[in-house]
């Protein structure tokens, strides 16, 4: 399996983010995808290359060109602002609520910044664009070969992607990787294509960039938003509208899940697939499923990320798989690579 690699990740890394009322040193660092990259080269799972490089006119595919403008310019007017601004992230801290407008794009940065986002977790530092643009780029390029005829390729690249939505961002995510990668596969000929996001978290941004389509069904297994993070989507009931209804599955489950539970949920998810006829699967890979997440709740081990592989290819569906999340840093390697090594070998 070939990797596509963001080697400008590092350049996104952030200082501290608000958690239970205090800043605390980020979560979400650059060695999450340093381990990962280890352990590929130390299994020798596949060639890992550079993406190649697109105009940045197709993230519109997925992306409000006001945002996409907004994180462009944001780092180099917060240090406008203020000299002093180059020495801190820079980090939401006013938003727009029921009520309020936002159809109308604020002067002040700040207001700006609340606007386009929607939690005070997510630093922008003066990298987050060129390294998340180059995650985009790695996830087109990873799409891009699969429609050439691979079985799969894997993104990856941090920061992650699926809590990111058509204007707005937060959860460590700043451009919606899986779901560029899906739109790619569709626009190369894939007339259905299918998310399915195994991250603990549940992926907010992608549904809702899909959740009026019938061509692309999302499936989520995550911790449930009634006591989880990110809290405001993720429910059962939501199965899409309009011409999307019926394609999107949400399988919430209580923290403390463990493996049985979890693949049988993924299980659930893999047939509603299959019976949505996708020809095409993006896999939003999070792997802060482990018993060691410091910021998750269910009870994975490193050998069922063996089987989630398995079950994975066992879909049958070329996939291209994009790195979420996964916090155990660790673990991390070990885990995600057991995922592709598992579908590999279920692959014969």
């Amino acid at each position: 399996m070939i990797t596509f690699y963001n080697e400008r990740h590092g350049q996104h890394h952030g200082k501290a983010e608000m958690f239970r009322g205090e800043l605390v040193p980020c979560f979400e660092v650059p060695s999450r995808v340093e381990r990962v990259l280890a352990e590929l080269r130390g299994r020798r799972l596949g060639a890992i290359e550079a993406p190649q490089a697109f105009d940045e006119a197709v993230l519109e595919r997925v992306h409000a060109r006001p945002y996409l403008q907004f994180l462009r310019g944001a780092w180099e007017e917060w240090v406008a602002l203020n000299a002093g601004n180059a020495q801190r992230d820079a980090l939401p801290s006013v938003w727009p609520v029921r009520g309020h407008r936002s159809d109308v794009v604020p002067q002040n940065f700040a207001a700006r910044m609340g606007l386009f986002s929607y939690d005070a977790g997510t630093p922008l530092t003066a990298g987050t664009w060129d390294a998340a643009r180059e995650g985009a780029w790695c996830a087109l390029s990873a799409a891009g070969r699969v429609l050439g005829g691979a079985r799969a390729a894997f993104a990856l690249t941090r920061p992650p992607g699926h809590h990111a939505g058509h204007d707005f961002f937060g959860g460590y995510c700043f451009i919606n990787n899986a779901a560029l990668a899906a739109q790619a596969l569709r626009d190369g000929g894939v007339e259905r294509v299918a998310i399915v996001d195994i991250d603990y978290h549940h992926g907010n941004g992608t549904q809702t960039l899909y959740y009026d389509r019938a061509d692309m069904f999302y499936a989520s297994l995550h911790g449930d938003p009634l006591t989880e993070y990110p809290f405001f989507l993720g429910h059962a009931d939501e199965t899409g509208v309009g011409e999307g209804l019926g394609c999107n599955l949400n399988l919430p489950l209580p923290r403390g899940t463990g493996f049985p539970a979890w693949h049988g949920a993924l299980g659930q998810a893999l047939r509603a697939i299959a019976d949505h006829g996708a020809g095409a699967l993006v896999v939003s890979l999070g792997v802060d499923t482990f018993e060691g997440d410091p910021i998750s709740g269910f009870r994975l081990r490193q050998d069922d990320y063996l089987r989630i592989g398995e079950a994975l290819a066992s879909a049958g569906l070329p996939t291209v798989f994009v790195f979420e999340g996964g916090y155990a840093v660790s673990e991390v390697g070990i885990n995600t690579v057991n995922v592709l090594e598992g579908f590999e070998q279920r692959g014969g």
